[in-house]
């Protein structure tokens, strides 16, 4: 053997040893993919091994899903429901996933690239991602709200056909029913999943008030319960350290898991116009009595810290939340805040929002401005103080 032939045979065994590893690790991949039920993603793992070329992101979205249409963000793609069912565009506006079927009041929520859709009043839940449906469901009574937690757990609440009586049910990030709660007295308006899969918390209405009841998804018995007598409770959200954020119509209150609760935030005679929740910092509208849209915005931290307040003059028709900014869509237009509540600026060209009538705040300081007819994206900077 020559002195050239021994480095050539030497590197054609390295180069089998490197693709014997990459084989290896391609067929693994794909057992442990099948194996946890999840799609295999062949076209995520061709591009390791073609280049990639930058995708445009879209100015305007075409959705078509019917009418009454609500949007959710799913961190890179936009999600549309509506009385034709559901659509799912990616970033340049190319369709990723479309599922028809018929709703009279579509709603729909999202937590960390996954969604739920469901038909308020009537029976459909369907649960997806940017590409695939991850559960479809059909409840046997009414739908009255439903939610996900950020693992793709959601849960539904119900109402029976002809009967009184309220059903809460949990089900895992597959679809599979792991909890089912059986109201006979008090009327369930909404439920939550913690963040860690343990605990299912429901929002009642009883003949006193409101009730916020946690069940242990391990137990059979409630736990810890919260009455609200007299005033309503109008939503419920998980916060970082596990208690649970009440927003009433005259305050924001925290709620342990052993039913005690904590005024976090109180209104001081204003009334609430709006706010947000699923963000990492808390937004509230609040409207002075008889000034028509006269009011402030409040940032404040989950411990209610205040960031920032802001007078309004002007009806705010919608708002949202995302990375630390918030966008305002007024008649007259959309405006994009920190969470200080200091204005930043939109881009120059950027889209009108003329006709829109909800916003949806996306990544990469953008947000959707939709209408019935048009989902324009609009753009902003942010200046050298921030």
């Amino acid at each position: 053997m020559t002195g050239d032939e021994k480095p050539r045979k030497k590197k054609r065994r390295l180069l089998g040893i490197i693709f014997s590893f990459i084989s290896i690790a391609i067929l693994t991949y794909i057992a442990i993919r099948l194996i946890s039920g999840q799609e295999l993603g062949i076209s995520r793992l061709s591009g390791l091994f073609s280049p990639r070329a930058p995708v445009a992101a879209a100015d305007e979205y075409n959705f078509d899903v019917g009418g009454s249409r609500v949007f959710a963000d799913l961190g890179g793609s936009l999600a549309a429901a509506g009385t034709f069912g559901l659509q799912v565009l990616d970033v340049s506006g190319a369709e990723t996933l479309r599922d028809p079927f018929r709703m009279t009041s579509p709603a729909i929520s999202a937590a960390t690239g996954r969604a739920i859709a469901f038909d308020i009043g009537g029976t459909a839940v369907r649960v997806f991602d940017e590409t695939r449906i991850a559960a479809a469901i059909e409840v046997t009574g009414t739908i009255i709200s439903a939610s996900i937690n950020k693992n793709g757990w959601f849960c539904v609440c119900s109402q029976e056909r002809g009967a009184f009586r309220s059903i809460v049910t949990a089900y895992d990030n597959r679809g599979r029913d792991v909890y089912r709660v059986s109201l006979a007295s008090d009327y369930a308006i909404s439920a939550i999943l913690s963040p860690d899969n343990k605990r299912l918390t429901v929002l009642s209405l009883t003949d006193k008030g409101s009730r916020i009841t946690f069940y242990d998804l391990n137990s059979e018995t409630p736990g810890g319960v919260f009455d609200h007598p007299g005033g309503l409770i109008l939503d419920i959200r998980y916060l970082t350290g596990g208690d649970v954020l009440a927003v009433t119509q005259e305050s924001l209150l925290t709620v342990d898991a052993g039913g005690n609760g904590l005024g976090l935030y109180g209104f001081s005679g204003r009334r609430l116009g709006g706010y947000v929740l699923d963000s990492d910092f808390i937004i509230l509208y609040l409207l002075d009595y008889g000034l028509g849209y006269s009011g402030r915005l409040v940032t404040l931290t989950e411990n209610g810290e205040i960031l920032g307040e802001l007078a309004s003059s002007r009806e705010i028709i919608s708002m949202s939340s995302a990375e630390g900014y918030l966008a305002v869509l007024r008649n007259e237009g959309l405006s994009f805040y920190d969470k200080e509540l200091d204005e930043l600026a939109a881009r120059e060209g950027s889209a009108s929002a003329a006709g829109s009538t909800c916003v949806v705040a996306l990544r990469d300081m953008a947000a959707l401005a939709a209408g019935d007819h048009s989902a324009a994206v609009i753009r902003f900077e942010r200046s050298a103080g921030h």
